[in-house]
């Protein structure tokens, strides 16, 4: 089995920082856009580097969103970026009539997003992002698992032709994947082979299903651990070649289940090759105050949880 080693703890937003500097220096065309959350947001070198690219729209999200798709529609790269609770449910109207009903080539970067924005609680942890995009004809749903992959997802949103939603969050967290490798939007990647459970992630709980094979791996299982870091368009055949490998799987998500991952493999799967899954996420309920490790433990989020779910599905086959 592959051995991970975590290069640092970095929050993911930071990656988006330097991906959006990195998308700014090939094309001239992105422009970055905040409703008053640069620093937030990581925007701070991007608009050091191209004053004249970046606006800040202040708080008023909906205008930001207007802006961009016609932005957009004159045939610049606009990101727009805010928390996720107000860069998708405060503004869906406007995302649904302006940016994917038109199809315009706006990129929605979300920070903050799932349980593990800790602290600020419940109003602020959205949990039900992911569903609302999913939703959205011709959008695509992208939640990289490190700093490394935010960085490279990010400079492949501003090349992919239509609207992205990109998912990342505010804690520091493992960082191990290769900084050079090319993100590909619709792939989804196989960090580890293996032959007797599939765990199906991403974002943050990637490296915790990296840490639970390992685990798995002394207890003599061997698990697969696919990051499907592009949750729409779902890598349908990568998907199922792990499923036909294993003939068991565990799916897990920082999102509730309604709508997200879990939902997008279970309907994959029941058209395509049944399959016993063990679900884990966020279940119908709203967050909580905590610490990110707190919550990540209380939600059952951890590498612990993610092995007993997966000895839980091989146990059903």
């Amino acid at each position: 089995m592959k051995k991970y080693t975590d290069q640092g703890k970095v929050d993911t937003r930071s990656g988006f920082g330097a991906g959006l500097v990195e998308a700014g220096r090939k094309d001239g065309r992105v422009v970055a856009m905040t409703a008053d959350l640069k620093g937030s947001l990581k925007m701070d070198a991007f608009a050091a580097e191209f004053p004249d690219r970046f606006i800040q729209c202040g708080i008023a999200e909906a205008n930001m969103v207007g802006a961009a798709a016609g932005l957009a529609i004159t045939g610049k790269v606009p990101f727009i970026g805010s928390f996720a609770e107000f860069v998708t449910g405060r503004v869906y109207d406007q995302l649904r009539q302006e940016v994917a009903y038109g199809h315009t080539n706006v990129k929605i970067a979300s920070s903050h997003a799932g349980i593990t924005l800790g602290e600020d609680g419940a109003t602020h942890q959205t949990m039900e992002d992911m569903a609302l995009m999913r939703a959205l004809p011709g959008v695509a749903v992208v939640v990289p698992c490190d700093y490394n992959q935010t960085k490279q997802a990010t400079i492949a949103a501003a090349e992919w032709d239509g609207p992205v939603y990109l998912r990342f969050g505010r804690p520091s967290v493992p960082n191990f994947t290769d900084p050079d490798e090319p993100f590909v939007i619709g792939k989804a990647y196989v960090m580890n082979e293996g032959k007797d459970v599939s765990i199906l992630t991403c974002g943050h709980l990637v490296w915790e299903a990296l840490q639970a094979a390992e685990a798995l791996e002394a207890e003599g299982i061997s698990a697969e651990v696919v990051n499907v870091a592009t949750v729409k368009p779902l890598d349908e055949e990568a998907v199922l070649a792990s499923l036909r490998k294993t003939r068991c799987a565990v799916v897990a998500e920082e999102h509730n289940a309604a709508g997200g991952l879990g939902e997008a493999i279970a309907n994959l799967a029941a058209a395509k090759l049944p399959t016993p899954i063990e679900f884990v996420n966020g279940l119908d309920k709203f967050g909580q105050s905590g610490t990110p490790a707190e919550l990540m433990k209380a939600w059952g989020f951890d590498a612990a949880h993610l092995a007993e779910a997966a000895k839980k599905a091989i146990s059903r086959k």
